[in-house]
């Protein structure tokens, strides 16, 4: 039996990063992602996968967001976390701590 000790690609989680490109609070929130996911070199932890709400509206009501910006972490095919409207690098790394090193 082998076990994995490093992330794959077909483990490494999605982050998913739901925005309008017309919000000014989306841009200062991806900033802030930015920052969390460079420290400590987290940069590969996840598939970051970037949604504009307003041309993907089935994924928005599919993940059932109701606020922009909102996070979501998708592993093992289930979303597993959600943030709604982040709002500092703080609570972004709160959230993301189960899945940070």
């Amino acid at each position: 039996m082998t076990t994995r000790t490093s992330k794959t690609p077909a483990t490494k989680p999605r982050l998913l990063f739901f925005q309008s490109g017309s919000s000014g609070r989306c841009r200062r929130v991806e900033g802030f992602l930015a920052q969390v996911l460079q420290r400590r070199s987290n940069h590969d932890t996840f598939e970051l996968v970037r949604v504009d709400a307003d041309a993907h509206a089935e994924l928005v009501e599919r993940f059932k967001i109701e606020t922009i910006p909102t996070l979501v972490v998708v592993a093992g095919k289930r979303a597993q976390a959600w943030l709604p409207n982040p709002q500092g690098c703080r609570d972004i790394e709160r959230f993301l701590a189960p899945w940070l090193r």
